[in-house]
């Protein structure tokens, strides 16, 4: 829950930050923040992973966190942030398809019915009442849809390649190999420069910084926590809870929750039920 409300609530710290920064902006900062929250666990436990174990940091650090920051980012520069939402719901989809094709890992009918059940709930908040996708620029939700997919390929790479690790040194590690990529990119931006001339540049900043730091570096620590104490697909199927978060804001800004919006959020949590259930 604790993740659900951190994610839910990402969306709009997206928009905020996009204000001010163009989206590789924003990626790059988001990133290189919450590195740099998390630097000094990397630093003081950089010896403590067994080197062959490195390039499945480094996998999870870009699959994880540096692909989706930019994608996200880039996505929400042209999409409604509720059809973000409901397209970030696929990462359980891609998280049991993933897992049965490259870690062995079992799917069954009732699994893949009650991700379908939980992706028609988030479709039902989205797309009907007064709704909030913006279909002429659909187009763009295919780079959310590939950072599902860099989703999915993470979270089965953190159950069965880095199992054992402790979340937060698993998190800050994760996080150090891309930061300094990040940082690279950004200074061949005018990032820097526009909180010097700007206007609201540094609330934007703010806003980056929190995403930074709650909705990448501590969901990070949560996530991985999540994961391996249950499953991937478990862990994954928060996605499904996320579009209610931004209701629920859009709700404190003044929008209207209609009914077919309550038949969602029951559809929604039946198919995190019966993901779940299933054997």
């Amino acid at each position: 829950m604790v993740l659900t409300f951190i994610w839910g609530t990402s969306f709009i710290l997206i928009k905020k930050g996009l204000v001010v920064f163009r989206s590789d902006e924003l990626g790059a900062l988001r990133i290189v923040i919450a590195c740099l929250s998390l630097l000094p666990f990397a630093i003081a436990n950089l010896r403590k992973v067994e080197p062959h174990r490195w390039k499945f940091l480094v996998a999870s650090g870009l699959l994880g966190n540096l692909f989706p920051a930019f994608l996200f980012a880039y996505a929400e520069t042209q999409l409604a942030s509720g059809l973000a939402g409901v397209l970030n719901s696929l990462t359980a989809l891609f998280t049991l398809l993933i897992g049965a094709i490259f870690f062995q890992q079992s799917i069954t009918w009732m699994r893949m019915a009650g991700i379908l059940v939980g992706i028609a709930g988030t479709a039902m908040l989205i797309f009907t009442g007064n709704g909030s996708a913006d279909f002429s620029n659909a187009f763009y939700g295919l780079f959310i849809v590939l950072a599902t997919i860099c989703y999915g390929g993470s979270a089965n790479i953190i159950k069965y390649r880095l199992r054992g690790i402790k979340p937060i040194v698993m998190s800050s590690l994760a996080l150090l190999t891309v930061g300094p990529m990040a940082a690279v990119y950004l200074a061949t931006t005018d990032a820097i420069q526009k909180l010097q001339y700007a206007p609201g540049a540094w609330e934007a900043l703010l806003y980056i910084a929190l995403l930074a730091v709650f909705s990448t570096a501590v969901g990070l620590i949560l996530l991985n926590k999540l994961i391996h104490i249950s499953t991937p697909l478990f862990a994954s199927t928060i996605n499904y809870l996320i579009p209610i978060v931004a209701l629920m804001w859009g709700v404190l800004d003044g929008e209207t929750i209609h009914l077919w919006h309550y038949v969602g959020m029951v559809v929604i949590l039946a198919g995190v039920f019966i993901v779940n259930r299933a054997k």
